[in-house]
């Protein structure tokens, strides 16, 4: 018996959307089946990890801080762009 209340918003519809193509009984196996190798833990991007290690330094000491929304960080001709996230 799946736990409902623990999925995901997306992860209902897709459930639901199971119970009504191929009826509840096979819905409920098969998408405990999909939950089960769709949770699988996601690798640790090196790259995220060094720039958060970088900056939690400057935020500790109060040099840095990262506003509400947070940033972009990008590459450019030769240099990094940071801008406000959603610009």
């Amino acid at each position: 018996m799946l736990d409902e209340s623990a999925l995901t918003k997306g992860q209902l519809r897709k459930l639901n959307a199971l119970r009504k193509s191929v009826g509840p009984a096979i819905a409920d196996e098969a998408f405990a089946k999909w939950l089960q190798q769709a949770v699988a833990e996601p690798e640790e991007d090196e790259n995220a990890r060094a720039i958060s290690d970088a900056l939690w330094g400057l935020i500790q000491e109060g040099r840095l801080s990262i506003r509400r929304g947070g940033y972009a960080v990008r590459r450019g001709r030769g240099r990094v762009i940071v801008q406000p996230a959603g610009e």
